[in-house]
């Protein structure tokens, strides 16, 4: 009997094992990752171009978590509520036209996890605000992901002007 019950927990065991291990994260192609965090990244800015809050919106963690530095602190941001109020007033109103984005020197790396993610690039993003340009250029911008459920979402980003951009525009 104790034989019995001793080969029942190894078997137990064995089960376990091989049950946990297939639930164990798969091997990771950061080329396929890197791809998609890539158009995560670009989505968030490009979804004003036709407005489609769908697409903002599935770019982002919506919950309490969500935050973001912009260059002035009025338009930083914490949690989802706020995203989509600012989405709502700002970027929804029929004054905000956007225009066209490029994303300079684009560095995106991915956590050996395989479910965290961090960028760095220059953004130019080109707007209007009622016909008169509203422009961001050479915006350093950070930002990080993490995968939930399968798809990237950003947590948190970071846009900063260069001092050096501030002193030129100060310049006569």
């Amino acid at each position: 009997m104790t034989k019995l019950l001793n080969y029942g927990l190894i078997t137990l065991i064995i089960l376990l094992l091989i049950g946990g291990c297939s639930t164990m994260s798969q091997k990771v192609d950061p080329i396929a990752e890197k791809a998609k965090i890539e158009q995560v990244i670009k989505n968030s800015i490009r979804w004003a171009l036709t407005k489609d809050t769908v697409m903002s919106y599935s770019c982002f963690a919506l919950d309490s978590s969500l935050f973001w530095f912009s260059p002035d602190n009025a338009g930083t941001i914490s949690g989802a509520e706020s995203f989509k109020s600012l989405t709502e007033q700002i970027f929804m109103n029929p004054a905000f036209k956007a225009v066209s984005s490029e994303f300079k020197d684009l560095r995106i790396n991915l956590s050996n996890s395989g479910d965290c993610a961090w960028w760095s690039c220059y953004l130019d993003d080109f707007n209007e605000w009622n016909g008169q340009p509203a422009n961001w250029t050479n915006v350093r911008w950070t930002g990080v992901l993490e995968k939930i459920d399968g798809a990237w979402k950003i947590r948190q980003m970071h846009f900063s002007h260069a001092l050096e951009d501030f002193q030129k525009k100060s310049e006569p």
